[in-house]
Protein backbone atom coordinates (compact mmCIF):
# COMPACT_ATOMS: atom_id res chain seq x y z
CA UNK A 1 0.00 0.00 0.00
CA UNK A 2 1.27 3.68 -0.60
CA UNK A 3 3.86 4.77 2.02
CA UNK A 4 2.66 8.65 1.93
CA UNK A 5 -1.00 7.78 3.01
CA UNK A 6 -0.20 5.29 6.18
CA UNK A 7 2.24 8.62 7.12
CA UNK A 8 -0.67 10.64 6.97
CA UNK A 9 -3.18 8.15 8.71
CA UNK A 10 -0.33 8.05 11.42
CA UNK A 11 -0.12 11.70 11.75
CA UNK A 12 -4.12 11.92 12.06
CA UNK A 13 -3.57 9.22 14.60
CA UNK A 14 -1.26 11.37 16.53
CA UNK A 15 -3.06 14.20 16.23
CA UNK A 16 -6.56 12.74 17.16
CA UNK A 17 -4.53 11.44 20.62
CA UNK A 18 -2.88 15.20 21.11
CA UNK A 19 -6.95 16.31 21.03
CA UNK A 20 -7.35 13.76 23.80
CA UNK A 21 -4.33 14.83 26.14
CA UNK A 22 -5.31 18.19 25.02
CA UNK A 23 -8.69 17.67 26.63
CA UNK A 24 -8.03 15.78 29.43
CA UNK A 25 -5.73 19.13 30.52
CA UNK A 26 -9.08 21.13 29.84
CA UNK A 27 -10.43 19.19 32.39
CA UNK A 28 -7.47 19.21 35.22
CA UNK A 29 -7.16 22.85 34.72
CA UNK A 30 -10.84 23.40 34.54
CA UNK A 31 -10.87 25.20 31.32
CA UNK A 32 -13.55 23.79 29.77
CA UNK A 33 -15.53 27.17 29.57
CA UNK A 34 -12.41 29.25 28.81
CA UNK A 35 -14.28 29.60 25.57
CA UNK A 36 -18.03 30.48 25.90
CA UNK A 37 -18.80 30.63 22.96
CA UNK A 38 -18.29 28.65 19.47
CA UNK A 39 -16.13 28.01 17.67
CA UNK A 40 -14.64 31.31 17.80
CA UNK A 41 -13.94 31.97 21.15
CA UNK A 42 -15.06 35.58 22.52
CA UNK A 43 -16.01 35.72 19.24
CA UNK A 44 -12.09 36.08 18.02
CA UNK A 45 -10.50 33.43 15.66
CA UNK A 46 -7.55 33.95 18.51
CA UNK A 47 -8.23 34.50 21.82
CA UNK A 48 -8.19 38.01 23.97
CA UNK A 49 -5.11 37.39 26.44
CA UNK A 50 -6.64 40.82 28.99
CA UNK A 51 -9.46 40.87 30.41
CA UNK A 52 -9.52 44.49 28.74
CA UNK A 53 -10.67 43.09 25.41
CA UNK A 54 -13.93 41.79 26.24
CA UNK A 55 -14.64 44.87 28.23
CA UNK A 56 -17.29 47.64 26.74
CA UNK A 57 -15.26 50.63 26.49
CA UNK A 58 -16.08 54.17 24.49
CA UNK A 59 -14.82 55.00 21.19
CA UNK A 60 -13.15 51.45 20.56
CA UNK A 61 -14.03 49.43 16.97
CA UNK A 62 -16.48 46.41 17.73
CA UNK A 63 -16.79 43.98 15.06
CA UNK A 64 -19.68 42.17 14.10
CA UNK A 65 -19.83 38.83 16.23
CA UNK A 66 -17.58 39.96 18.47
CA UNK A 67 -18.39 38.70 22.47
CA UNK A 68 -18.21 41.00 25.48
CA UNK A 69 -18.90 40.44 29.20
CA UNK A 70 -21.55 43.71 30.57
CA UNK A 71 -23.11 43.25 34.17
CA UNK A 72 -22.21 39.82 34.37
CA UNK A 73 -23.77 38.37 30.71
CA UNK A 74 -22.21 37.65 27.45
CA UNK A 75 -23.39 40.37 24.80
CA UNK A 76 -22.75 39.73 20.99
CA UNK A 77 -22.45 42.78 19.01
CA UNK A 78 -24.70 43.04 16.10
CA UNK A 79 -22.76 44.60 13.16
CA UNK A 80 -19.75 46.42 13.21
CA UNK A 81 -19.62 50.02 14.86
CA UNK A 82 -17.78 52.23 17.22
CA UNK A 83 -19.24 53.01 20.67
CA UNK A 84 -20.06 56.20 21.76
CA UNK A 85 -19.49 57.55 25.58
CA UNK A 86 -22.25 55.36 26.47
CA UNK A 87 -23.32 51.69 26.49
CA UNK A 88 -26.08 51.72 23.76
CA UNK A 89 -28.33 47.82 24.16
CA UNK A 90 -29.10 48.15 20.67
CA UNK A 91 -26.13 47.33 19.86
CA UNK A 92 -26.34 44.22 21.39
CA UNK A 93 -27.66 41.02 21.74
CA UNK A 94 -27.88 38.73 24.68
CA UNK A 95 -25.93 35.52 24.22
CA UNK A 96 -28.78 32.89 24.75
CA UNK A 97 -26.87 29.65 24.81
CA UNK A 98 -25.74 29.80 28.48
CA UNK A 99 -25.37 32.24 31.34
CA UNK A 100 -21.71 31.59 31.79
CA UNK A 101 -19.67 34.86 31.74
CA UNK A 102 -16.43 34.93 33.17
CA UNK A 103 -12.79 34.94 32.08
CA UNK A 104 -9.64 33.37 32.47
CA UNK A 105 -7.14 33.99 30.14
CA UNK A 106 -5.59 30.86 31.43
CA UNK A 107 -8.21 28.49 30.60
CA UNK A 108 -9.24 30.99 27.58
CA UNK A 109 -5.89 29.70 26.03
CA UNK A 110 -5.65 26.28 27.20
CA UNK A 111 -9.61 25.68 25.88
CA UNK A 112 -8.39 27.37 22.78
CA UNK A 113 -4.97 25.19 22.23
CA UNK A 114 -7.44 22.19 22.17
CA UNK A 115 -9.80 23.49 19.62
CA UNK A 116 -6.68 24.25 17.89
CA UNK A 117 -5.71 20.63 17.85
CA UNK A 118 -9.36 19.57 16.95
CA UNK A 119 -8.66 21.97 14.03
CA UNK A 120 -5.88 20.63 12.52
CA UNK A 121 -6.80 16.82 13.12
CA UNK A 122 -10.10 17.44 10.94
CA UNK A 123 -7.38 18.83 8.52
CA UNK A 124 -5.34 15.80 8.78
CA UNK A 125 -8.64 13.33 8.44
CA UNK A 126 -10.03 15.09 5.60
CA UNK A 127 -7.01 14.76 3.36
CA UNK A 128 -6.87 11.57 4.76
CA UNK A 129 -10.19 11.05 3.42
CA UNK A 130 -9.06 12.67 -0.04
CA UNK A 131 -6.16 10.55 -0.80
CA UNK A 132 -7.96 7.18 0.28
CA UNK A 133 -10.40 7.58 -3.03
CA UNK A 134 -7.20 6.23 -5.36
CA UNK A 135 -8.15 2.60 -3.28
CA UNK A 136 -11.84 2.70 -4.35
CA UNK A 137 -11.05 -0.27 -6.76
CA UNK A 138 -8.37 -2.17 -4.41
CA UNK A 139 -10.10 -1.95 -1.03
CA UNK A 140 -13.36 -0.33 -1.04
CA UNK A 141 -13.74 -0.47 2.83
CA UNK A 142 -10.25 2.17 3.13
CA UNK A 143 -12.29 4.79 1.49
CA UNK A 144 -15.51 4.22 2.92
CA UNK A 145 -13.81 4.32 6.59
CA UNK A 146 -12.01 7.34 5.86
CA UNK A 147 -15.12 8.85 4.87
CA UNK A 148 -16.30 7.77 7.95
CA UNK A 149 -13.66 9.65 10.00
CA UNK A 150 -14.34 12.51 8.06
CA UNK A 151 -18.23 12.70 9.18
CA UNK A 152 -17.19 11.45 12.40
CA UNK A 153 -14.49 14.39 13.33
CA UNK A 154 -17.62 16.34 12.34
CA UNK A 155 -19.71 15.40 14.89
CA UNK A 156 -17.17 15.14 16.90
CA UNK A 157 -17.00 18.93 16.76
CA UNK A 158 -20.59 19.15 17.25
CA UNK A 159 -20.44 17.47 19.79
CA UNK A 160 -17.86 19.72 21.61
CA UNK A 161 -20.25 22.56 20.55
CA UNK A 162 -23.33 21.17 22.79
CA UNK A 163 -20.65 20.42 25.81
CA UNK A 164 -19.76 24.32 25.92
CA UNK A 165 -23.25 25.27 24.98
CA UNK A 166 -24.48 22.70 28.20
CA UNK A 167 -22.02 24.15 30.68
CA UNK A 168 -19.93 20.85 30.77
CA UNK A 169 -23.03 18.52 31.10
CA UNK A 170 -20.94 15.27 32.41
CA UNK A 171 -23.14 12.95 29.85
CA UNK A 172 -22.38 14.85 26.69
CA UNK A 173 -18.51 14.89 27.93
CA UNK A 174 -18.89 10.97 28.29
CA UNK A 175 -20.19 10.65 24.96
CA UNK A 176 -18.03 13.32 23.65
CA UNK A 177 -14.68 11.28 25.10
CA UNK A 178 -15.95 7.81 23.67
CA UNK A 179 -16.53 9.53 19.94
CA UNK A 180 -13.05 10.12 19.94
CA UNK A 181 -12.08 6.61 20.58
CA UNK A 182 -14.32 5.40 17.81
CA UNK A 183 -12.76 8.20 15.57
CA UNK A 184 -9.57 6.17 17.32
CA UNK A 185 -10.71 2.57 16.13
CA UNK A 186 -11.52 3.83 12.81
CA UNK A 187 -8.10 5.28 11.95
CA UNK A 188 -6.02 1.95 13.40
CA UNK A 189 -8.83 0.13 10.98
CA UNK A 190 -7.64 2.25 8.02
CA UNK A 191 -3.52 1.87 9.58
CA UNK A 192 -4.15 -2.25 9.81
CA UNK A 193 -5.50 -2.34 5.85
CA UNK A 194 -3.26 0.14 4.60
CA UNK A 195 -0.05 -2.16 6.44
CA UNK A 196 1.34 -4.29 3.07
CA UNK A 197 3.71 -6.29 6.42
CA UNK A 198 2.44 -10.33 6.52
CA UNK A 199 2.29 -10.65 10.12
CA UNK A 200 2.54 -14.34 11.85
CA UNK A 201 -0.64 -14.52 13.72
CA UNK A 202 -2.28 -17.87 14.50
CA UNK A 203 -5.63 -18.12 15.29
CA UNK A 204 -7.69 -19.06 18.72
CA UNK A 205 -11.15 -18.18 19.30
CA UNK A 206 -10.65 -17.74 22.74
CA UNK A 207 -8.54 -14.86 22.56
CA UNK A 208 -10.63 -13.41 19.57
CA UNK A 209 -13.63 -13.30 21.91
CA UNK A 210 -11.38 -12.47 24.78
CA UNK A 211 -10.26 -9.41 22.80
CA UNK A 212 -13.47 -7.94 22.30
CA UNK A 213 -14.54 -8.84 25.98
CA UNK A 214 -11.53 -6.74 27.06
CA UNK A 215 -11.78 -3.75 25.15
CA UNK A 216 -15.79 -3.73 25.88
CA UNK A 217 -14.57 -3.31 29.51
CA UNK A 218 -12.10 -0.80 28.89
CA UNK A 219 -14.71 1.27 27.08
CA UNK A 220 -16.82 0.82 30.17
CA UNK A 221 -14.02 2.11 32.45
CA UNK A 222 -13.22 5.28 30.63
CA UNK A 223 -17.27 5.69 29.92
CA UNK A 224 -17.58 4.93 34.35
CA UNK A 225 -14.19 7.07 35.02
CA UNK A 226 -15.10 10.71 33.41
CA UNK A 227 -18.68 10.32 35.43
CA UNK A 228 -16.26 9.67 38.55
CA UNK A 229 -14.28 12.36 37.38
CA UNK A 230 -17.40 14.62 37.70
CA UNK A 231 -17.82 13.56 41.28
CA UNK A 232 -14.50 15.13 41.64
CA UNK A 233 -14.86 18.19 39.89
CA UNK A 234 -18.12 18.67 42.02
CA UNK A 235 -15.99 18.30 45.20
CA UNK A 236 -13.45 20.79 43.68
CA UNK A 237 -16.17 23.44 43.74
CA UNK A 238 -16.62 22.00 47.64
CA UNK A 239 -13.60 22.10 48.62
CA UNK A 240 -11.04 23.77 46.65
CA UNK A 241 -7.57 22.74 45.50
CA UNK A 242 -6.10 23.19 48.93
CA UNK A 243 -7.84 20.17 50.11
CA UNK A 244 -7.45 17.60 48.22
CA UNK A 245 -7.12 14.42 50.35
CA UNK A 246 -11.53 15.69 51.05
CA UNK A 247 -11.90 15.06 47.63
CA UNK A 248 -12.65 11.41 47.52
CA UNK A 249 -14.94 11.58 50.90
CA UNK A 250 -18.40 10.33 50.75
CA UNK A 251 -17.77 8.82 47.10
CA UNK A 252 -20.85 7.71 45.30
CA UNK A 253 -21.21 4.15 44.43
CA UNK A 254 -20.26 4.56 41.04
CA UNK A 255 -16.06 5.36 42.50
CA UNK A 256 -16.90 1.71 43.90
CA UNK A 257 -18.00 -0.06 40.86
CA UNK A 258 -15.08 1.82 39.02
CA UNK A 259 -12.51 0.93 41.40
CA UNK A 260 -13.47 -2.60 41.88
CA UNK A 261 -13.98 -3.68 37.98
CA UNK A 262 -10.42 -2.38 37.71
CA UNK A 263 -10.00 -5.94 38.71
CA UNK A 264 -11.55 -8.00 36.77
CA UNK A 265 -10.18 -5.84 33.82
CA UNK A 266 -6.57 -6.59 35.08
CA UNK A 267 -7.60 -10.39 35.19
CA UNK A 268 -9.29 -10.75 32.15
CA UNK A 269 -6.47 -9.17 30.26
CA UNK A 270 -3.88 -11.45 32.32
CA UNK A 271 -5.01 -14.60 31.60
CA UNK A 272 -5.18 -13.21 27.60
CA UNK A 273 -2.01 -12.69 27.73
CA UNK A 274 -1.02 -16.15 29.49
CA UNK A 275 -3.14 -17.61 26.53
CA UNK A 276 -1.35 -16.04 23.80
CA UNK A 277 2.10 -17.02 25.53
CA UNK A 278 1.23 -20.34 25.79
CA UNK A 279 -0.13 -20.94 22.43
CA UNK A 280 2.44 -18.52 20.92
CA UNK A 281 -0.07 -17.33 19.16
CA UNK A 282 1.85 -14.28 18.08
CA UNK A 283 0.32 -10.95 19.59
CA UNK A 284 3.56 -9.38 20.53
CA UNK A 285 1.15 -6.24 21.47
CA UNK A 286 -0.35 -7.92 24.55
CA UNK A 287 2.92 -6.95 26.57
CA UNK A 288 1.97 -3.68 25.58
CA UNK A 289 -1.45 -3.77 27.20
CA UNK A 290 0.18 -5.06 30.75
CA UNK A 291 2.11 -2.46 31.16
CA UNK A 292 -0.23 -0.07 30.23
CA UNK A 293 -2.68 -1.47 32.53
CA UNK A 294 0.52 -1.17 35.30
CA UNK A 295 0.31 2.49 34.20
CA UNK A 296 -3.37 3.00 35.31
CA UNK A 297 -2.94 0.93 38.40
CA UNK A 298 -0.79 2.96 39.48
CA UNK A 299 -2.23 6.60 38.44
CA UNK A 300 -5.23 5.49 39.91
CA UNK A 301 -3.43 4.52 43.64
CA UNK A 302 -2.06 7.81 43.33
CA UNK A 303 -5.34 9.55 43.07
CA UNK A 304 -6.69 7.59 45.82
CA UNK A 305 -3.98 7.48 48.66
CA UNK A 306 -1.60 10.63 47.15
CA UNK A 307 -4.10 13.41 47.00
CA UNK A 308 -4.56 13.05 43.06
CA UNK A 309 -0.42 14.55 42.38
CA UNK A 310 0.20 16.90 39.55
CA UNK A 311 -0.94 14.97 36.24
CA UNK A 312 -2.21 12.43 37.57
CA UNK A 313 -5.53 12.56 36.58
CA UNK A 314 -4.82 13.72 32.79
CA UNK A 315 -2.32 10.71 32.46
CA UNK A 316 -4.64 8.08 33.83
CA UNK A 317 -7.13 8.95 31.11
CA UNK A 318 -5.03 9.30 28.50
CA UNK A 319 -2.74 5.92 29.08
CA UNK A 320 -6.80 4.26 29.34
CA UNK A 321 -7.02 5.64 25.77
CA UNK A 322 -4.06 4.10 24.52
CA UNK A 323 -4.86 1.10 25.96
CA UNK A 324 -8.14 0.94 23.95
CA UNK A 325 -6.14 1.50 21.26
CA UNK A 326 -3.61 -1.45 21.48
CA UNK A 327 -6.43 -3.48 22.67
CA UNK A 328 -8.05 -2.45 19.21
CA UNK A 329 -5.47 -3.72 17.02
CA UNK A 330 -4.83 -6.88 19.24
CA UNK A 331 -8.30 -7.35 17.99
CA UNK A 332 -7.72 -6.95 14.28
CA UNK A 333 -5.66 -9.32 14.60
CA UNK A 334 -6.84 -12.01 16.06
CA UNK A 335 -9.91 -11.41 13.16
CA UNK A 336 -7.26 -11.96 10.88
CA UNK A 337 -6.10 -15.45 10.16
CA UNK A 338 -9.73 -15.97 10.47
CA UNK A 339 -11.05 -14.13 7.45
CA UNK A 340 -7.52 -15.97 5.88
CA UNK A 341 -8.53 -19.16 6.37
CA UNK A 342 -12.10 -18.53 5.20
CA UNK A 343 -10.79 -17.48 2.11
CA UNK A 344 -9.09 -20.19 1.35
Amino acid sequence: MDITFRKIAKISLILVYLVIVAGAVVRMTGSGMGCPDWPKCFGYYIPPTEVTEIQWQPDRLFEKGQVIIWQETLQVSKETFTTTDSFNAANWELYTKHDYAEFNPWHTWIEYINRLFGALAGLSTLLLAIMSIKFWKKKKRIPILSWLVVVGMVFQAWLGATVVYSVLEPAKITVHMLMALVIVAFILYIIYLANSENKRIKYDKLVLNLSIIAMVMTLLQIAMGTQVRQFVDEQIDVYGYAEKGKWLQNADLLFYIHRSFSIIVILVNSYLAYRITKLNLGHLKIYWVLFLLLAEILTGIAMNYLDFPFASQPLHLVIASILFAVQCYILLDALKPRKDSKTL
